[in-house]
């Protein structure tokens, strides 16, 4: 697998901001604005040892198990996912609730079948994500699916009880 996905280099100035901005709404307690389709996480720094938060968009959420799915669009390099991978516990925000979880990388299979869902219920949000993270725009096909699956990581945040 490559490690990193999305063109050129990690946002900065004004992009970072509007990246960054999200994080800010939710500290206000404004997170629900964003609906269903964010969430805030709490993780751990790898090397600083300090919390860190991270703004994401929600692939698939499962009401049933609470469950969700988010995706590294800075691929394996996202310093959020390289974080999650030394400490996998992390504190979610999503609206207004609150609740720990427990981070785990989704195989490729299962990123290939969350992408393909995701690609069904937001054709034109996935076309432009795939864009900006593999430089060309695709259908949302089984083989399109399991293409960006291989270059963007899935991961599964699952809450404890």
């Amino acid at each position: 697998m490559t490690t990193g996905t999305t063109r050129g280099p990690k946002p900065s100035g004004l992009t970072r901001f509007f990246f960054r901005f999200p994080i800010w709404l939710y500290r206000l307690h404004l997170g629900w604005l964003l609906g269903g389709r964010f969430l805030m996480f709490r993780h751990i720094g790898r090397k600083s040892g300090l919390p860190r938060y991270t703004v994401v968009e929600v692939v698939r959420h499962d009401p049933s198990t609470d469950t969700y799915i988010i995706a590294s669009g800075w691929g394996e390099k996202a310093d959020w996912f390289q974080n999650i991978q030394q400490e996998p516990e992390v504190v979610l925000y999503s609206g207004r609730r609150q609740m720990a979880a427990r981070a785990a990388r989704l195989s490729l299979a299962e990123a290939t079948g969350a992408l393909k869902d995701y690609a069904g219920r937001h054709p034109l949000a996935f076309h432009k994500l795939a864009k900006m993270m593999v430089g060309q725009e695709l259908e949302g096909s089984e083989a399109d699916c399991r293409m960006l699956a291989q270059e963007v990581p899935l991961v599964i945040l699952t809450p404890h009880p």
